[in-house]
């Protein structure tokens, strides 16, 4: 089978790229909406960009009726959130902040999630996730035909769980990734787990 692009729609085309570039990390991302409660939202266009300032980016596309999504429209205005690695178990937490709620609704509440303030950063953690980075708005750009923003995000600090990272004879910092179980996102519904650790 060959898919050529070219003959997609905007649809379409994200169907395919979804269900082949996998697996893909999923960014839990945390920001302090407008009433001060917390709107939480998953992204799977996510990963790692730079060291040198240390980055992430994820990208934001818009809801079905041209509006900007809260996590967006709350990073540009309020510059400091919360990016997670959610475990596995951590799915229907994960699915059920999806959902579209009215802006200013917090997910975090509906779906009573704990949160643990961070020492020196004005955004909590979600208190059951292992990995969290607290960040702040290094830029967007907006790409594309449909007003997608690509949201780079500059860590200030990372939260490691205890039981999942030490520091090695040579200072180094090794993360215990199956301690982890990052949940990772395949095409449609369609996710997938840790599995098998492959050394090299």
């Amino acid at each position: 089978m060959l898919i050529n692009f070219s003959q997609l729609s905007s649809a379409d085309a994200y169907f395919a790229m979804t269900q082949t570039v996998m697996p893909r990390p999923v960014a839990w991302v945390l920001s302090e909406n407008e009433n001060k409660s917390y709107n939480l939202a998953p992204y799977s266009f996510f990963n790692a960009v730079s060291s040198d300032p240390p980055l992430l980016m994820f990208s934001v596309g818009l809801h079905n009726d041209g509006t900007p999504k809260d996590t967006l429209v709350n990073v540009m205005a309020r510059p400091e959130f919360v990016i997670h690695i959610a475990s596995c178990e951590q799915l229907p937490d994960l699915n059920m902040s999806s959902a579209t709620l009215p802006a200013g609704e917090s997910e975090v509440t509906a779906g009573n999630l704990a949160t643990t303030q961070v020492e020196g950063f004005n955004i909590p953690r979600l208190n059951d996730c292992r990995i969290a980075f607290m960040c702040h708005l290094y830029k967007t750009d907006e790409i594309g035909n449909n007003g997608q923003r690509l949201v780079f995000a500059q860590i200030d600090s990372i939260f490691l769980s205890d039981d999942c990272a030490e520091i090695n004879p040579n200072g180094r910092l090794i993360v215990k990734a199956e301690r982890i179980n990052p949940l990772s996102r395949l095409g449609a519904n369609q996710y997938s787990n840790f599995g098998q650790v492959i050394t090299t």
